[in-house]
């Protein structure tokens, strides 16, 4: 399984309600998606960023997903580029069904 981190850091003007309007814009999209185990989108005002993290069954389909058309929209959508990084995931704990 591959982990993708997908980063948009903004330098200033950080909205909130931009972000949690994407996601809840977006979750659909992903429900059912074939090869995409999971997918969370998060922020941090803090450090004025949001982050989402895909799971995905491999690196291949990942690749395929994150094209320049999809890094285009997204950048449009966040009205920032996200810079975005792959991971081999060793092992993943899922508690949720306790």
């Amino acid at each position: 399984m591959i982990g993708a981190t997908v980063t948009f850091s903004y330098p200033s003007d950080f909205d909130r309600s931009r972000i949690v309007d994407v996601a809840e814009n977006a979750r659909a999209m992903f429900e059912g998606m074939p090869g995409l185990r999971y997918k969370f989108f998060t922020f941090d005002e803090k450090r004025q960023q949001a982050v989402n993290f895909y799971v995905w069954e491999s690196r291949e389909e990942a690749e395929r997903f994150f094209s320049e058309e999809l890094r285009e929209r997204v950048t449009g959508l966040y009205g920032v580029a996200p810079t975005i990084e792959f991971v081999q995931i060793a092992e993943i704990v899922d508690n949720s069904a306790s």
